[in-house]
């Protein structure tokens, strides 16, 4: 039996010491450079599949230009965007000297990013047609 004013604990022990421990936040860092690696190879193959794509029309073709210089920045800024993905994971974010140097380097490589997902938005207006399909013609009004 309980007495009164006893304090009882409800919430379950923790089987698992590991989880007592604080968080390491260079190995958060790491994955999350690594998640965000993996995200930018995918782009990567689809900004260069579009790329063949475009390749493959006559560059007579309506946006051919806008098309090949949109997504060839985008695949420049993308490998750019993997090495600094690359050196961020690498360098220990505990070292408290270098935490400046990493933060810049962060924010550096947000900024791409944010530059990268404008341009592929620009790239998906102006479309890419598969091969063997007409660019649509204007109509006059």
């Amino acid at each position: 039996m309980e007495s009164e004013g006893e304090i009882v604990d409800l919430q379950p022990q923790n089987p698992s010491p590991r989880r007592d421990l604080p968080i390491n936040f260079n190995h958060y860092a790491t994955k999350k450079s690594v998640s965000e690696s993996m995200l930018d190879v995918a782009l990567f193959m689809s900004n260069a599949t579009r790329l063949k794509a475009v390749l493959e029309q006559e560059p007579s073709s309506p946006y051919y230009t806008v098309l090949v210089t949109l997504l060839s920045i985008s695949l420049f800024l993308q490998v750019v965007i993997g090495i600094l993905l690359i050196i961020t994971a690498r360098i220990n974010l505990n070292e408290v000297s270098k935490q400046q140097w990493l933060n810049q380097l962060n924010n550096t490589t947000m900024v791409m990013v944010f530059i990268t997902v404008i341009i592929n938005i620009l790239i998906t207006a102006f479309g890419v047609q598969k091969m063997g399909q007409p660019w649509p013609t204007p109509r006059p009004s």
